[in-house]
């Protein structure tokens, strides 16, 4: 069932101007190119430093001990000690190694932690136009992979927690940074997982921020949101198949397994989840509108409401963006079937792939699936199972300082909660009772997204105001209550 939008707390967060674009003094606020950039002699270290990440090559197939050694001496050199400076792999995965940071504060509430993972997407050099593991300028942007995922936000925490301690700094509660191993391969030594259960007390938190759970959006060109991400879809696999004793090719029956399959993958194709709306995505509504005009300004004000009308939910579920946020979805990622060109197919298989809205269970996505397929010789299994993962609160407290920083660089982008259709670290922090949180100023472009992709990139420009926009937001979380 969907969640019921609290109107006490949907007025609490509006009148924060968290999602409006409540009056808001630019001439005051109005900041030069050269003031929302890092100093010179920072972003210049944290150039070196993406740039010795990025040659690390921290695949799967590598690991990320090389580079956590790498980053422990930077964090050693600036002036942390041993105690506050942990390398730390599983023994059983020792290429697998994350590094954990802290900064000391004055203890007046419990440390923010910062999570950050150290491995990217394996590239081929035949793909790219550069080579994707040596960072290379050209034309006032930075090509490498994991320039956007992640090691990019990576640099800038790192660069951040530098100078911090050369600042001498003292928060209001101690700053963590965890820079973890395997999370794009969902490989067996996820260092997010590992830290929590067999290092709990150096990662222990009243608050989580990951960067790799935000959004920065630029349109046309444009800068115009930015997100603070609360929750995110549960990931979720079923294996779907139809054998049959086959047969030679001459004889059809109508029992071929790969038209019966394709039919009932057909059913799925013409069926759309139930809607099924959160707190956080009647919120993103509200405030994404402010982006739009005439009949889609409309339309997203009407779904962030009640009952919104039918109409309403078709015109905005016929475009994907939108669609995604509105209900859980499942989609055929992988077929195979037959073994030979003439004989009947004995099998034919597919993998389905789900994400599904918090507060929806796999028994019910499974019991759907079966209604939709329509097939009693389709059999479905669970491939990968889901793990349920509670929303965090919008917080106001949280929001209103994400607005702070983000407005003192940018006036014009507004800021909207978030729900991720795909799925990060946050699973493990949230289970683990971490209010956590998906906050990032790496501003990506919606028409051109490069994230594990062919020439990832970043432009210069916006890599330097990430390095200036986490250093403010990490002293401007620690001041928080």
């Amino acid at each position: 069932m969907p969640t019921v939008l609290n109107s006490r707390f949907t007025r609490t967060v509006l009148s924060s101007a968290i999602l409006t674009c409540a009056a808001w003094s630019v001439s005051a606020q109005q900041s030069t190119s050269a003031s929302i950039q890092a100093p010179a002699q920072i972003a210049a270290e944290a150039r070196e430093i993406l740039s010795e990440m990025i040659a690390s090559k921290s695949i799967h197939a590598n690991g990320s001990t090389a580079l956590a050694q790498k980053i422990a001496a930077r964090l050693l050199a600036a002036g942390y000690s041993q105690s506050d400076v942990h390398v730390l792999a599983p023994a059983k995965h020792p290429s697998k190694a994350n590094v954990v940071v802290r900064l000391r504060g004055s203890g007046k509430a419990k440390p923010v932690l910062y999570i950050g993972h150290l491995d990217v997407v394996d590239a081929k050099r035949e793909d790219w136009n550069f080579d994707p593991f040596s960072l290379t300028e050209k034309d006032g942007w930075l090509y490498g992979r994991g320039t956007i995922d992640m090691l990019g936000q990576d640099s800038a925490m790192l660069a951040s927690m530098l100078r911090l301690k050369r600042e001498n700094y003292v928060p209001e509660r101690d700053i963590i940074v965890a820079f973890t191993a395997d999370e794009e391969a969902e490989g067996d030594a996820n260092g997010v997982e590992w830290l929590l259960k067999e290092h709990r007390s150096l990662i222990d938190a009243g608050l989580v921020i990951n960067p790799d759970a935000g959004e920065a959006a630029i349109k046309n060109g444009k800068k115009i949101y930015l997100t603070t991400q609360t929750s995110e879809k549960i990931f979720l696999s079923f294996g779907v198949e139809v054998t049959d004793k086959g047969g030679h090719s001459s004889r059809p029956t109508d029992q071929n397994p790969i038209y019966r399959l394709s039919k009932g993958l057909q059913r799925l194709s013409d069926f759309s989840f139930p809607l099924h709306l959160t707190d956080t995505v009647k919120l993103y509504f509200a405030g994404r509108s402010q982006l739009e005009s005439g009949q889609k300004k409309a339309d997203m004000l009407a779904i962030s409401k009640a009952n919104p009308p039918a109409a309403v939910v078709r015109r905005l579920s016929q475009e994907v963006e939108t669609n995604i946020m509105l209900r859980t979805t499942c989609t055929a990622t992988e077929i195979s079937g037959g073994h030979a060109e003439n004989a009947l197919p004995q099998r034919a298989k597919a993998t389905l792939q789900c994400r599904v809205i918090p507060g929806e269970t796999q028994a019910q996505i499974e019991a759907t699936l079966r209604r939709v397929l329509k097939d009693e010789s389709i059999k479905i299994s669970v491939m990968t199972a889901a793990k349920p993962t509670p929303e965090s609160p919008p917080s106001p407290a949280i929001f209103k300082a994400v607005e702070q920083v983000t407005k003192s660089m940018w006036p014009e982008v507004i800021i909207l909660p978030n729900m991720s259709a795909g799925a990060s670290d946050s699973v493990f922090t949230r289970n683990a009772g971490l209010v956590t949180y998906g906050v990032d100023a790496m501003f990506d472009d919606l028409d051109d997204s490069r994230a594990h992709g062919r020439d990832e990139r970043i432009s210069v420009k916006g890599f330097n105001e990430e390095i200036e926009f986490v250093y403010r937001l990490m002293k401007s979380i620690a001041k928080l209550p």
